[in-house]
């Protein structure tokens, strides 16, 4: 009943390793070598490394960064919960589950906005 063609899967992992190490291999070959000790320095971009220099980062970039992956997480499951939902009623259980999981993105999104968050200065 389970009986499945290793051999396809096989050929098709060997083909894929060969691909990705040829890949490694060609750029290794083709690729221009002129290494001097400007190229050493952390940034190879022609420009002189100057000493470090502390500054201030803001927290706002993270937070609308959090805020950002919080709501790319909520279309991750958005999406397929509803396509789900339009093929057949799964129950009515399932649909109540989802709205509790966006009033929760809803409020956050609230608090966030009463806090400030989402206001640049």
């Amino acid at each position: 009943m389970y009986d499945v063609n290793w051999t396809a899967v096989i050929v098709v992992a060997i083909v894929g390793v060969l691909a990705a190490l040829g890949m490694f291999l060609a750029s290794r070959i083709i690729s221009p070598r002129r290494p001097s000790e400007l190229k050493d320095t952390p940034y190879e971009c022609g420009i002189p490394a100057s000493p470090y220099n502390w500054s201030q980062i803001q927290i706002r970039y993270y937070v609308f960064a959090i805020l950002f992956i919080i709501f790319d997480v909520e279309a991750v499951f958005l999406f397929p919960w509803a396509m789900v939902f339009l093929k057949d009623f799964v129950s009515a259980a399932v649909f109540y589950e989802m709205l509790i999981f966006m009033a929760i993105l809803f409020f956050g999104v609230i608090y966030g906005w009463k806090k400030g968050v989402l206001q640049w200065k």
